[in-house]
């Protein structure tokens, strides 16, 4: 309690972005374990790279990095390469939603084990 109450009265820094972060992560977590519907797993996945995407840039800030500079590859860089592989990602899983919608009428994963051959 101690350790929020000092982040609401701080000026804007790396551990402001590392808890935003990691609350995302979290929500998508609980998201993907609670949802019973493919979209709804989906958002969750989401929110996860998300949360993830916020710590990288996060700790791809020139605070974090110091004079010597980075590894070669920023936290940035690494969020732009979570992003596509979330867009191919989103449109991979929509299109799984969309045939198991056709084949089954649901979208609920609970039934899909009805698609063993």
């Amino acid at each position: 309690m101690m350790l929020l109450a000092s982040l609401l009265t701080e000026p804007i820094g790396v551990s402001h972005y590392m808890v935003v972060g990691a609350v995302l992560f979290t929500c998508g977590v609980i998201c993907m374990a609670t949802k019973r519907n493919a979209l709804g797993v989906l958002m969750g996945i989401e929110l996860v790279l998300n949360g993830a995407n916020v710590n990288l840039v996060a700790l791809g800030s020139p605070y974090l990095r110091g004079s010597e500079g980075s590894l070669g590859l920023d936290g940035q860089l690494m969020a732009m390469f979570v992003i596509v592989l979330a867009a191919a990602e989103a449109a991979v899983a929509l299109a799984i939603a969309l045939n198991f919608y056709n084949s089954l009428g649901s979208i609920d994963i609970d039934r899909a084990d009805d698609l063993k051959g």
